[in-house]
């Protein structure tokens, strides 16, 4: 049996700490790179939204929907796949 490594796209928090007079001009400082990360931060769920496209992999889309997983615009969370 092959080992393949897969690199999976997943949603996480990250906390910020972040100096400003209002919540909006504290999100611009984040937007803009002006904060401190700090501890905290914890996995969210998989990111099914994104992945490989489905359309420059299509031996892969028709072996996993034989496998019962549906792959309309993207192979679910799937970032990258390759052999160990």
């Amino acid at each position: 049996m092959a080992k393949f490594i897969i690199r999976q796209y997943e949603i996480t928090t990250f906390k910020h700490l972040v100096e400003a007079d209002s919540e909006a001009g504290a999100i611009k400082r984040l937007f803009d790179g002006e904060s401190e990360g700090i501890e905290g931060g914890e996995y969210v769920e998989t990111a099914e939204d994104l992945g490989l496209p489905a359309d420059e992999y299509p031996e892969l889309v028709a072996e996993l929907s034989k496998l019962g997983i549906r792959c309309d615009v993207v192979i679910p969370s799937i970032a990258a796949i390759e052999k160990a």
